[in-house]
Order: C-alpha cells, then structure tokens, then sequence
C-alpha cells in the first residue's frame, strides 16, 4: 500500500517545514532537503531564498501560484502592509479558517471539507475554499454531517490547535466558529518572512 504522506514528506523536507502533522517526525529525522545532495546544499542566492519563502507560504495554505499572485496584487493595491495584508488575506480563506478552528487535521482536510459540501457560512452551505469570510460571519459544519467520523473526532478536540486564534470564537462541540476580526500578523501561525515574500513579487 503507497504511503500518501510521503510527496507532503519529501516537501516538508524540501521546504524546510513540517506541512502535516504525520511529516513532523520525518522532518525530525532528516531536516535537509531530499536527494543525494540534500545534506550538502549550504547556500543559496537571493533570488533562491526569495522563492522558497514564497513556496513555503503557498505550501501553508496550498494554494496555486496563480492565487498566491492574485493574493499578492490584492495585497499591494491596499494601503497597508503589503506583507501583512497579505497574510490577513491568505487567512480569511474558508480553508483556513476550517483549519484554525480544528475542525480539520490540516489544510488538505480542511480544502476537502469544504469542496465536499459539509461547510456553511451563515447558515448557507459554500464550496469554495478561496471564499473570503467576514468579521461576523459564522462558520458551521452543516448539521448533517456532524455525525459522520472526521467531525465527531474533531468535535471532541481531536484537531484542536496548540494556541487559538484570538480571532476566532470557536464552539468546538458544535462545530461552530464565529470569524470575529481580521487577525493581527502576530496571530497568524505560519512560518514565513513575509518581506521576502514581497521582495520575490517586486523583482
């Protein structure tokens, strides 16, 4: 049986971050990048180190490089930030909000949960992981599914995040979550220099 943890392993290792929770202990193991040359890759240019923050974060949130560009020019148009905004953006996703409030193990789950129908925002059910929740909205898992499995092993804070998000109020017995403001940088729990971010798109 092929192990499906191993491609996220193997980027995990790439990347330098541990992307779920079965590859932290891979990633333990062997922190340097795959291949034969993995352990000998001591440096890199700029240009290098610019791509791999923004490869990381797009990992985070796995996302397409064609939404990780549009997140950016969203970004850049505002008069923020631009590296915050940018994060605040990526975090008001449906997925991510999904995740943050555990009711999923990790972004993967949390896009299935959400492509699958078992999510609603207002009561009314979205597909979409790229939807943009709002300060006030509440997010649910929609009442039929709360007895399948996945949801009554996170209902019991299975998934439940080392620190929560102050910018969520979460109900995790019932599977409910409300988005009560946008989240300040400090809050956000991604490993990323978000200014090489914005260097790599500004080149």
């Amino acid at each position: 049986m092929p192990n499906n943890s191993r491609p996220k392993v193997r980027l995990s290792r790439a990347l330098g971050i541990p992307l779920t929770p079965k590859s932290v202990a891979y990633f333990e193991r062997r922190p340097y990048p795959p291949g034969v040359h993995g352990r000998g890759r001591k440096t890199m240019s700029d240009y290098k180190v610019r791509l791999r923050e923004k490869q990381r974060l797009r990992a985070q949130y796995d996302i397409s490089e064609a939404q990780m560009a549009r997140a950016f020019e969203a970004a850049h148009r505002s008069p923020a930030k631009t590296g915050e905004e940018l994060l605040i953006n990526l975090e008001r996703r449906l997925d991510a909000v999904i995740l943050r409030s555990g009711f999923a193990r990790t972004i993967y789950q949390a896009r299935q949960t959400v492509v699958h129908r078992h999510v609603a925002v207002n009561g009314q059910r979205v597909d979409r992981p790229s939807y943009k929740v709002r300060p006030g909205d509440v997010i649910s898992i929609v009442e039929k599914s709360k007895s399948k499995t996945p949801f009554q092993v996170a209902a019991a804070g299975a998934h439940a995040p080392e620190h929560n998000a102050a910018y969520l109020s979460v109900r995790i017995a019932d599977l409910e979550t409300e988005f009560v403001r946008l989240p300040k940088r400090s809050e956000i729990p991604v490993l990323c220099d978000e200014q090489l971010v914005v260097e790599y798109y500004s080149r």
